[in-house]
């Protein structure tokens, strides 16, 4: 990571950080209820989304037609405010405070104290619903463009509600919606042939590939599905 030295000497607001500085800013945030497994296997798709995919930034983030990513994994946001401090949407001082009382960096995050957060999530089983109404409104109101990105865990498809999104968005075609579910092991029954056989079921395109292989990801992530909502589960070892 590099630091721009102002007239007086003195250290400056950093420069965007890349790939290879996320461990450090993820080092910043200490404390109890980190929930490091949860949020260290969020971390590859997350930078390959922020960096590569997503159409938003910090001069973006309330723009109509910007893409819109909700974490519905919300439980584990380190990774999420790491990628958020690399490509400048919070300041890195920020990072340090992470869940003390008067930080706006909580164990969950909150869509009105962090910028380019879109939802406050946590409670799992509520994002990918939030991602079809998204997906609704922004047909409704003729906006084709923007994408919404929903990422969710492998445990939080558990939950009933997300299958009754996952079945109303294949029902009516929703293809600028696109769920990430990163599938870590942590479910309580799994899914007999892989959890993306729940989404082409459905209706969607479906695509498992490896959560920590960036190409692949990318890949995954910009395949053609006209007419489909789209569906990437990304499996990964905890680190």
């Amino acid at each position: 990571m590099t630091h721009r030295t102002g007239p007086s000497g003195h250290s400056e607001e950093p420069e965007r950080y890349g790939y290879d500085d996320l461990r450090h800013l993820m080092s910043r945030m200490t404390g109890d209820e980190k929930h490091d497994t949860a949020a260290t296997s969020t971390l590859d798709v997350l930078w390959v989304l922020y960096d590569r995919v997503l159409r938003v930034g910090p001069e973006s983030a309330d723009a109509p037609d910007r893409d819109r990513f909700l974490l519905s994994k919300g439980h584990g946001p380190m990774a999420y405010y790491a990628v958020l401090a690399a490509k400048g949407f919070i300041p890195y001082e920020w990072l340090a405070g992470f869940g003390t009382y008067d930080s706006p960096l909580g164990h969950h995050p909150d869509r009105t104290l962090v910028p380019g957060v879109e939802i406050g999530s946590g409670s799992l089983g509520h994002g990918l619903g939030l991602g079809v109404g998204s997906a609704l409104g922004l047909r409704a109101q003729g906006l084709d463009e923007p994408a919404v990105w929903v990422l969710v865990g492998d445990a939080e498809m558990d939950e009933g509600s997300n299958h009754e999104a996952v079945q109303y968005a294949g029902a009516v075609g929703l293809d600028r919606l696109h769920v990430v579910a990163v599938d870590n092991a942590s479910a309580t029954y799994g899914w007999p042939g892989g959890l993306a056989s729940r989404f082409a079921a459905e209706g969607w395109s479906a695509v498992t590939v490896d959560g920590r292989d960036h190409a692949a990801l990318y890949e995954a992530f910009t395949a053609p599905h006209r007419g489909r909502p789209h569906a990437v589960v990304a499996r990964v070892e905890p680190k």
